[in-house]
């Protein structure tokens, strides 16, 4: 069942960090990058009547993943309703979602909202805009190309066995909990290498402190307040800020001091810190610490949370479990997996894409039409917010026949149904596609596979409540007991390839 819950989460908008993610037919904005161009026309029609002032905000508020469903199904794929008094779109077709994320920052702006988001990430790449970001967007981006990607795959895989040789057969244990360990270390070790030593606590538990009052706040009327009101959760929120401040800046301050001799660390921060712009200009202190603190907070709950529901989802489909036991044994032969398995784990992959496509950890995106926007052809008045749902349009029984059922093998390179482009968009699209994807690809199947080919995770029969909030989570922790699986043989670390 869906948790209903009075949350306003148009703000996950803003979460996404940017790569390009060009399109090779339609317009060019400045720049030079392609932008698609629908060849659907756009037509939007009346949603329900709302009520005076409020609009759609409370049924918006009380249950959107239901509200946002009900809208495309009932009324098509571009409704008009409203949120508050501001007017709203949400489009539905692949076609039109395309357009759009290919149109923000040329003429559609990302919608910004929440003043606690601000003081974690200040002013990262994913609050920047015009020539900023795209300055921005140039030197993050190389930090995670597939070369890097590649070279922090064996640090993924030791943290998932760290805690996979705790667990005992038969103990229960909190997945969500479990699953937030694992990508925490591997955040820590990949972002800030060893650095961190006794702090490593101190600074995880500051940063839990900020997702939670960041979430809070953007569910409750706090989120209307202005900057000066200091709330207790603002309290606490810039308590725990401050203290990422003050262990972020030691770190960057000691890496700048070093010899000039002194080896390179391979590590998120040292690239950051080693990177320079066009003109030859590092990024600022501040400007470090904003990017260093956003890949923390982008990379670490979104893969919990897809490890955490397709843990679940393996429970309660144990044919496509014993698919997955009988591929990690073939591949593997009980050896840890390596970044050379990760394509010859294809059923893995195919479970970590269905798994987001039923449960996106960011779940709604949002864009503001300037004046002269367009969609389809079709003129928006300026201001208009637009919205497209990845739970509502990975539910679409056109894209995805069967839609409530959890089918991996849609993902088969020859499968019979193949998924029209922008139907499936867990990382959004456009020039502000998530930088993470394939980090966050990666790391949740070496993840899954590491764990998966020892035990077994059991979860009680029922389903699961989900809570759309800052993330789609569960509604409350989801408790699973372990399982050794009969045939698991000792992971051990393969040799890494010369």
């Amino acid at each position: 069942m869906w948790q209903r819950h009075p949350i306003l989460p148009f703000y996950v908008a803003a979460l996404r960090v940017t790569i390009p993610h060009i399109h090779s037919e339609g317009l060019v904005p400045p720049g030079g990058r392609a932008m698609t161009v629908a060849a659907l026309p756009l037509r939007p029609v009346p949603g329900p009547r709302g009520l005076p002032l409020l609009g759609h905000l409370p049924a918006f508020g009380q249950d959107p993943l239901t509200f946002l469903t009900r809208l495309r199904e009932k009324f098509g794929d571009t409704v008009t309703w409203s949120l508050g008094p501001r007017r709203s779109l949400l489009i539905s077709h692949p076609e039109h979602i395309a357009e759009l994320l290919g149109a923000v920052e040329v003429s559609f702006d990302t919608l910004e909202i929440g003043w606690t988001l601000k003081q974690v990430v200040g002013q990262s790449v994913i609050l920047s805009h015009g020539d900023d970001w795209r300055r921005k967007r140039a030197l993050v981006q190389p930090t995670v190309r597939p070369r890097q990607v590649r070279a922090y795959a064996a640090t993924m895989t030791e943290c998932a066995r760290s805690s996979a040789d705790r667990w005992k057969d038969g103990e229960r244990i909190d997945v969500r909990a479990e699953m937030a360990l694992i990508t925490q270390r591997v955040v820590v070790r990949t972002l800030f290498g060893n650095d961190l030593g006794d702090q490593t606590r101190t600074l995880a538990d500051a940063m839990a402190v900020t997702q939670r009052e960041t979430g809070a706040e953007l569910r409750g009327i706090s989120l209307f307040l202005p900057p000066w009101v200091r709330t207790p959760s603002r309290r606490r929120l810039l308590a725990a800020v401050a203290t990422i401040d003050a262990e972020v800046g030691r770190l960057i301050r000691e890496r700048r001091s070093a010899p000039a001799d002194a080896t390179p660390h391979d590590d998120l921060l040292g690239r950051l810190l080693a990177a320079r712009d066009e003109e030859g200009l590092p990024l600022t202190a501040k400007e470090v610490r904003d990017e260093a603190v956003t890949l923390w907070a982008a990379g670490h709950e979104t893969t919990s949370t897809a490890l955490t529901w397709a843990w679940y989802l393996l429970s309660a489909h144990p044919e496509a479990r014993a698919r997955l036991d009988e591929e990690l044994d073939r591949v593997l032969g009980g050896r840890l997996p390596t970044i050379d398995d990760y394509e010859q784990l294809s059923w893995t992959q195919q479970v970590v894409k269905e798994t987001l496509r039923l449960y996106p950890p960011v779940w709604l995106l949002a864009a503001v039409a300037r004046p002269g926007s367009t969609l389809g052809g079709t003129p928006l008045p300026a201001g208009t917010i637009v919205w497209c749902s990845q739970w509502s349009t990975h539910r679409d029984p056109r894209w995805f026949p069967d839609p409530a059922a959890f089918r991996p093998e849609r993902w088969h390179p020859q499968a019979a149904d193949p998924v029209p482009d922008h139907a499936w968009f867990p990382f959004g699209g456009g020039p502000r596609t998530c930088l993470g994807a394939r980090f966050a690809l990666v790391e949740a199947a070496l993840v899954l596979a590491a764990t998966a080919q020892r035990h077994h995770l059991e979860f009680d029969p029922g389903e699961a409540a989900v809570q759309p909030g800052l993330l789609l989570q569960s509604a409350g922790p989801l408790y699973a007991t372990i399982r050794r699986r009969p045939t698991a043989g000792s992971a051990t670390s393969a040799p890494r390839p010369e």
